[in-house]
């Protein structure tokens, strides 16, 4: 019985992958040329999430500050919700609302990247850091779920959205991550050729 629901995970987690592919192609390959053209011009990303989606922030600004597969020169990126100091002198909720767009306003600049990384689109937070981009003149690139939700009615033409069509967020951090994989990969090919694959 549990080794069935177990298996079901795994089989959930494939058909939505499937289900997706060909969808989210199109705006991951925007995400790629937004990116490319912010860190080829010595520009930087910054990435911020809340929970699960400021660990997948985290780690995509690992994965190009230090290395994805390959090695190759370090990109800009930074993870907003890592300074554990900052996110600790903001004593109360009003404040923790506008923690992101804070850094934001400090750290962005023309010709950078906000990665808003969010399951439902409706933090007040990401809201706040959206707006604060726009304010620099940065290129947003969103990832959410469920529709997006109010971070799809933030964004710009010029922006990037990349929305999981599903409810679940175990089934929509699943596809964050890949698409996080995607950029990943998609930067390092453009940056440094194609690679064979090995086994």
């Amino acid at each position: 019985m549990l080794e069935q629901r177990i298996e079901q995970q795994f089989i959930d987690s494939a058909d939505l992958k499937y289900q997706v592919a060909q969808i989210l192609s199109q705006p991951i390959a925007a995400a790629v040329q937004a990116l490319l053209a912010c860190v080829t011009n010595g520009a930087k990303v910054l990435a911020c999430g809340n929970g699960g989606c400021a660990a997948l922030a985290q780690y995509f600004a690992t994965s190009f500050v230090g290395r994805f597969e390959r090695e190759r020169p370090e990109l800009a990126a930074l993870a907003l919700a890592a300074d554990s100091t900052m996110l600790g002198a903001e004593p109360n909720e009003q404040s923790m609302a506008s923690l992101f767009a804070r850094q934001v306003r400090a750290l962005g600049s023309s010709g950078d990247v906000l990665l808003a990384l969010s399951v439902s689109g409706n933090c007040a937070n990401l809201q706040q850091a959206i707006d604060a981009a726009h304010e620099r003149e940065m290129v947003v690139v969103g990832l959410s779920g469920r529709g997006g939700g109010q971070m799809a009615q933030l964004l710009r033409d010029t922006d990037i959205h990349v929305s999981v069509p599903h409810e679940r967020s175990a089934r929509i951090l699943e596809i964050q991550m890949l698409a996080l994989h995607c950029m990943c990969d998609a930067v390092d090919a453009q940056l440094l050729g194609e690679q064979e694959e090995t086994t």
